[in-house]
């Protein structure tokens, strides 16, 4: 793993998701930092009229809502961080209105959930929406939808999806600003010995390694959300960048190929749409646990998955639903789409695919998964 110094390699990218953190958004809890948004309006100004697209993944409605409301810590009820982030919604996107605005550049909120990127048709309308956004020259800014969706609040993070917007718009670089100046080799609190790994390549489980824990009592995220977004990013093939939004014109020598922070690079291949609509599944019906030979069959054969290799079925779900995909350790290596539902699927286990009729009393598919339904995570 490389970790000296590097020649940033952003230049040639031209369409970027930029996402920000809530820590810098509110600075610290006090409040929505409107000179911080102001000076990140600025710059994006400055890189449109360059010639490049850019997204906005904006934290801090919540934090918002909790000053607004005088909360000096993190609720646990899910009514209460709801209302906290209807509040702060309001306030959020009117300050970045006023700053884009002063700056001649149109903005449209867009709040999404991971339901929207998992069902196929919404996942289209939202590429769609958002391309035709960036065509008109307008900063899309992107916000879970907090206030109605209870398990993005109690398991969602803004990391994760600044990596699915990346991939959703097939951009070519994600660029997580935070309070931290990047990735360290141990936690430089704790280890005087700690040095900055400037570029590695997204993926690397010695990445997760290093990361820590959560940032804050403001922030959901910490360094292993923005290492496992990279790892995602990278599978539409984006480049991450990690780095210090307090950084002087942070994005501006960025693109400019400045070195700043940690990037972490993307693999060359990146997925067909279909594929990475699948492997961005967050949440899925059920799971299929598979034995080593099925394993070794998907992974060095690119063999579709057959029912004799499943040994465990685990949940409800319906043909046609995206289903995960595990070994015996219930490591999560692939995400599917079922041709048998869940009950067809539990008969048929353990059965070589000729038997498929006499247990069923049809055959609707040779494979419980065909390899054109099935990536590989």
């Amino acid at each position: 793993m490389k970790i000296t110094q590097v020649k940033f390699t952003l230049t040639t990218c031209k369409r970027i998701v930029v996402k920000v953190g809530s820590s810098l958004v509110t600075n610290q809890g006090e409040g929505l930092d409107r000179h911080a948004i102001d000076n990140w309006a600025q710059q994006i100004t400055t890189l449109r009229k360059a010639g490049y697209e850019v997204v906005l993944v904006s934290s801090g409605a919540i934090a918002e809502g909790m000053q607004r409301l005088g909360w000096k810590q993190r609720p646990g009820a899910v009514h209460e961080l709801q209302a906290a982030a209807a509040v702060g919604q309001m306030g959020l996107v009117q300050v970045y209105e006023s700053c884009f605005s002063a700056y001649g550049l149109h903005t449209a909120q867009v709040l999404l959930t991971h339901a929207d990127l998992a069902d196929r048709e919404r996942y289209l309308n939202a590429r769609s929406t958002l391309r035709t956004l960036l065509s008109l020259g307008v900063i899309p800014v992107i916000n879970e939808n907090d206030t109605v969706v209870t398990d993005e609040i109690k398991f969602g993070d803004n990391d994760t999806l600044g990596a699915l917007v990346a991939n959703l718009i097939e951009a070519d670089a994600l660029i997580i600003l935070t309070d931290q100046t990047g990735l360290y080799t141990a936690d430089p609190r704790k280890d005087s010995t700690a040095t900055l790994v400037t570029l590695a390549q997204a993926g690397d489980e010695k990445l997760e390694a290093m990361a820590g824990g959560a940032g804050s009592s403001i922030a959901r995220g910490g360094m292993l959300t923005k290492i496992l977004a990279a790892k995602r990013a990278a599978r539409s093939g984006a480049h991450t960048v990690i780095a210090s939004g307090h950084e002087p014109d942070v994005l501006i020598r960025l693109m400019n190929g400045i070195s700043i922070g940690t990037l972490l690079e993307a693999p060359t291949l990146s997925l067909a749409a279909r594929k990475q609509w699948l492997a961005d599944h967050l949440q899925v019906s059920g799971q299929l646990v598979l034995d080593a030979g099925a394993v070794r069959a998907l992974r060095a054969d690119g063999k579709s998955l057959l029912p004799i290799g499943v040994i465990k079925v685990v949940g409800h779900f319906k043909r046609g639903e995206v289903v995960a995909i595990l070994n015996e350790k219930n490591q999560d290596i692939a995400r599917g789409l079922s041709n048998y539902n869940s009950d067809e699927a539990q008969r048929i286990a353990r059965h070589a695919s000729h038997e498929i009729e006499s247990i069923l009393g049809y055959v609707d598919e040779q494979e419980l998964v065909h390899r054109d339904n099935l990536v590989l995570l």
